[in-house]
């Protein structure tokens, strides 16, 4: 019911995930970043702890393959997950539970991974992979690229309602977190029209953060100077 893909730009300071689902509100639950330690898609029936638990390790130093195996070692249900990691450096990391619905299926590079389950088939994730890894620009819009790939190459067997899109870098918040929860049209289109509007705003964001006296001002009635 849920198909994504996370990944990093190559230097590993910038991670992310972008998730869509046929059940609402799916980034709520199944997406999971943390600077300096990676990215993480707990899905298929999701146990969100194991979010946590993965970037914990990750932020450790343990290898993507490891702290999946760590978190898989906590719980008697491995199963019925199916998770995607990728941490700072070092290959991603990818299970798929026997009991993951449907049609399931993972694709992997050195920068990136995609899974999915009860998909339409089994192309669903190399086809987001493929994507990742032909396009460039920022870490988001590629996310969001892929995203729409796989949607375009058939998706889930049900219909999508949900997508989200969480992105971390050298600050210790993300700098995108965005969430189109529930919707009966298009809601990967919806996130890249968020996308577009937020994505030109991030540096400003994080400025009124780190630096707020030199931050510059609102575009908005009574905003700081």
């Amino acid at each position: 019911m849920t198909f994504s893909i996370v990944a990093r730009i190559a230097d590993g300071h910038t991670m992310g995930i972008a998730i869509a689902s046929s059940s609402p509100a799916v980034a709520a639950r199944c997406a999971h970043a943390r600077a300096a330690a990676g990215a993480v898609a707990t899905q298929n029936l999701t146990d969100p702890a194991l979010g946590p638990l993965i970037l914990d390790a990750l932020a450790h130093g343990a290898t993507a393959e490891a702290a999946l195996a760590q978190a898989l070692r906590t719980t008697p249900f491995g199963a019925y997950r199916q998770l995607a990691v990728i941490g700072r450096r070092g290959p991603p990391a990818i299970h798929s539970g026997e009991r993951a619905l449907g049609t399931a299926a993972a694709a992997h590079s050195t920068h990136a991974a995609a899974a999915g389950n009860l998909l339409a088939h089994r192309g669903v994730p190399p086809a987001m992979l493929e994507t990742f890894e032909s396009t460039t620009g920022d870490l988001g819009a590629r996310l969001l690229r892929a995203l729409r790939a796989g949607l375009d190459a058939g998706g889930e067997a049900a219909a999508v309602h949900s997508a989200g899109l969480l992105i971390v870098r050298d600050v210790s918040w993300p700098i995108a977190d965005l969430r189109v929860d529930w919707t009966e049209e298009d809601p990967v289109a919806q996130l890249s029209r968020i996308w577009e509007r937020y994505a030109p705003q991030i540096e400003d964001y994080v400025r009124r953060a780190v630096d707020p006296a030199h931050a510059p001002g609102f575009e908005v009635a009574g905003g700081a100077p």
